[in-house]
């Protein structure tokens, strides 16, 4: 989710939340693997903190949030975005869960390790070019808060995870033959590798901030003809 607030003045948005299956977490030195699906025509990294919860926790307050964090790490949410959501039902979230799409790792970071998740230093690099790069004190609704709200709906169990959302700003597209890296501060660094069967290719440029998430901003990095 989007979960930053990208030097916007606005009012804080509401809390969202989606799940990605099981099936989409891989780790470090493993591949992600764009699916032969034409309709969502450009998949998108996004580095973001996680959260891994120690359970189980239900009805957690935000004054007690410590009481349900084993520790954290790095997560690259990959998404299919713009027209490929358009293929589904409104605000549907499958385009964020075919297999590969949740890196996690390199390792869990314990909660006595970082005692101060809104403060971290997250930086992620596509075959050497730095894209995001930003710091988790600009969260706009901050771990104690998610947990809280996540603990509401349902009970986390231990090895569940919360991925923080991330800054919009550095979003690009992931394309066969590529290396990506993350790096979040105190927890370390992995890299995995991209495959697409079908050997799409998009225009290597960036998208920043909120024009990230518009259509118009997007279009003008349609697939190149090979």
């Amino acid at each position: 989710m989007g979960n930053y607030w990208e030097h916007q003045q606005r009012e804080p948005r509401e809390l969202n939340l989606f799940l990605k299956s099981p099936d989409a977490v891989v780790g470090p030195g493993d591949t992600i693997a764009l699916p032969d699906f034409t309709e969502p025509w450009i998949f998108m990294h996004e580095a973001e903190l996680a959260v891994v919860i120690k359970g189980p926790a239900k009805r957690v307050s935000r004054e007690d949030w410590r009481s349900a964090v084993f520790g954290y790490t790095c997560l690259i949410d990959v998404s299919a975005r713009e027209e490929g959501r358009r293929t589904w039902k409104a605000r549907s979230w499958l385009g964020k869960s075919f297999d590969t799409f949740a890196p996690l790792g390199p390792c869990i970071a314990t909660a006595d390790e970082i005692p101060e998740p809104n403060d971290l230093h997250v930086r992620f690099w596509n075959d050497g070019q730095l894209r995001h790069n930003y710091n988790t004190d600009d969260m706009e609704h901050r771990v104690p808060e998610l947990i809280e709200f996540l603990t509401q709906f349902m009970t986390l169990n231990t090895g569940d995870v919360i991925a923080c959302g991330t800054n919009h700003e550095g979003f690009g597209a992931l394309q066969d033959g590529e290396v990506v890296e993350i790096e979040i501060e105190r927890i370390g660094r992995m890299s995995l590798n991209v495959v697409d069967p079908l050997k799409r290719t998009w225009e290597r440029g960036v998208y920043m901030g909120v024009d990230s998430t518009n259509p118009e901003a997007v279009k003008r990095n349609r697939p190149r003809e090979s």
